[in-house]
């Protein structure tokens, strides 16, 4: 007898194989058999009519300071994620002297928009070294399991101090310190190493990341410890495409060069800039060059528009406006009946915005454009038609496009959202990222889940890749499930060097997901106010999730949490 069988699914099983009808055996942590079943299980699931797939891998999150509080890291666990890697752009709380735990707090609130007074309140802070750092996240169930990256910030501010930001370079000395430091990090569990080197990437006070300007003699020294790891992955957070393009591809020669010498694989954050779209042809050029003398750089793409979601719960253009910062800190009913006011109305409508905070590195982000805001709607649609957009909505209504907006943001009693587009939709569609998520040496990420979390709600990416590009989509062509599949499991799995997930096959981890496919959806967005002193973060659930197992046991079931905590920290590459 098996524990668990899953039986008659059809099984898709994260190889980009065609499906196939088939019971999925599990014994314990482990994928027993995929084939006709003979043996009964202690639990039997009937899969029947439903979809059976690998857990899925989020290669790309911020729930550094999240998972040392959350055992459930929502909202990636309503979404069929069984493991996350934390620790990625070079932002992350290990090492940490004690007298630096309020700058690092300060750093990760700057680059990921989590409210400093939560993570004052939330970390628990019970180690200085990365080793203490693995034990603390050991020690505490979860209902996934986490995987972790060594970050650049801490380590060169735990060696340097205050000299660890700006131009400064290391002593011989100093940087002797950092690589022993990644060294223990890798020799404790880390899969690899982040970096950032993007001038967006501020800390509270406005500064750039300890990071950013290093050089790459400092950050060859650190690719070494990857190849002496056996080829761990480097993960970088690059200069933006909005002000320094020429940077991008300077940094992309180099990483070309060194994944070569080195043998080490490298991933970059990647967008569309709708200002500079023939940029990803140009990136993509020097990719497969490289690729044919043996790199291994992997552009991270995520497979729908980068946006931000607007309504007065949250982010809005009307935020600046003195006559909605005399209402701002009302309750949201109370302020939805002032704004409701046809006098308050007109008085905010009347008025310029005042400037945005220059330490805002996304300040610019949020200024008035109806021609990428568009409404969300009750089963959100990441590939709006241009005719959704406020633009269009507003002539439809032969309207003010401010007013118009103004009252679709008061709808649904004030918790309304609308999306406003920032990357990845040039034209108003998404064949150029479909082009871009197809490319062979992209892998698909940036979900950012855990981070952002007044603003956006990426953590919802898995299903929204299933049910768009494999299901809904009408105005291009789709993408094969099976590739899908494959692209949201065992290909990051392989990246990150977890080799013993991703796959549907005997020997295997056992974590599946059991989905309705027709049912399947991401739900409305919301937002919560359950971080530690009641700070806000967007939340989103989905329907369609019969079942989702980690190592074996029901972790959700028809959308539920079952209290089930199999999760655990992974360390090293491998698993």
């Amino acid at each position: 007898m098996f524990d668990v069988v899953i039986r008659g699914g059809r099984v898709i099983d994260g190889s980009g194989s065609e499906a196939f009808h088939a019971d999925v055996a599990l014994e314990g942590d482990r994928i027993a058999e995929v084939g006709r079943v003979s043996s009964r299980g202690a639990r039997e699931i009937d899969a029947d009519g439903r979809l059976v797939v690998p857990g899925f891998v989020d290669p790309h999150t911020h729930f550094d300071a999240q998972m040392t509080w959350d055992p459930l890291l929502d909202p990636s666990s309503h979404h069929g994620v069984t493991t996350v890697v934390t620790g990625n752009c070079g932002v992350g709380f290990a090492p940490a002297r004690p007298d630096r735990h309020d700058w690092l707090i300060g750093v990760m609130a700057g680059v990921e928009d989590i409210p400093a007074a939560a993570l004052a309140e939330g970390l628990p802070w019970g180690w200085e070294h990365f080793h203490e750092f693995m034990d603390v996240l050991d020690a505490q169930p979860r209902a996934m399991d986490i995987a972790t990256l060594a970050t650049h910030g801490p380590i060169r501010a735990y060696v340097m101090g205050d000299r660890c930001e700006g131009r400064e370079e290391p002593t011989p000395a100093e940087l002797a310190a950092m690589v022993e430091l990644a060294r223990g990090a890798l020799a404790s569990g880390a899969l690899g190493f982040s970096t950032s080197r993007t001038s967006m990437h501020l800390s509270l006070e406005g500064i750039p990341v300890p990071s950013t300007y290093a050089s790459w003699g400092e950050l060859r020294a650190f690719a070494e410890v990857l190849q002496q790891a056996g080829g761990a992955i480097f993960q970088l957070a690059l200069p933006n495409s909005f002000e320094e393009p020429e940077r991008i591809e300077e940094d992309l020669a180099t990483m070309l060069e060194l994944s070569v010498e080195l043998s080490v694989p490298f991933t970059f954050n990647f967008a569309i800039n709708h200002d500079d779209p023939e940029h990803w042809g140009r990136l993509c050029a020097m990719i497969e060059a490289g690729a044919e003398r043996g790199a291994r750089v992997h552009p991270m793409v995520l497979g729908r528009p980068h946006s931000v979601l607007v309504g007065f719960q949250g982010l809005h253009p009307f935020a600046r406006c003195p006559a909605y910062l005399e209402l701002a800190e009302l309750p949201l009913a109370e302020r939805v009946v002032r704004l409701a006011d046809s006098e308050t109305r007109a008085r905010i409508l009347a008025e310029d915005p005042l400037p945005p905070d220059p330490a805002d590195p996304f300040g610019d982000f949020y200024d008035f454009a109806p021609e990428h805001l568009y409404r969300l709607g009750d089963r959100p649609d990441y590939e709006p038609a241009p005719e959704q957009s406020l633009a269009a909505v507003a002539r439809q209504r032969g309207g003010d496009p401010r007013g118009v907006l103004y009252d679709l943001l008061l709808e649904q009693e004030g918790r309304a959202f609308l999306l406003y587009v920032v990357m990845n939709y040039p034209g108003q569609d998404l064949e150029a990222v479909r082009e871009m998520v197809l490319h062979p040496q992209s892998v698909l990420g940036l979900s950012d889940a855990g981070a952002h979390c007044g603003s956006v709600c990426d953590g919802s990416a898995p299903t929204s890749m299933l049910t768009h590009w494999c299901r809904d989509r009408k105005s291009g062509e789709g993408l094969p499930l099976p590739w899908m599949v494959r692209a949201l499991s065992s290909e990051p799995a392989a990246l990150f060097g977890l080799r013993d997930r991703g796959l549907l096959q005997p020997g295997m981890k056992a974590d599946v997901n059991v989905i309705d496919f027709e049912a399947l959806a991401c739900e409305p967005p919301e937002m919560r106010y359950d971080l530690p002193t009641g700070a806000r973060r967007l939340a989103q659930g989905a329907s369609g999730y019969a079942y989702t197992l980690l190592s074996g046991e029901v972790i959700r079931e028809e959308g539920a949490d079952t209290g089930a905590r199999p999760g655990r920290l992974v360390r090293g590459r491998g698993a």
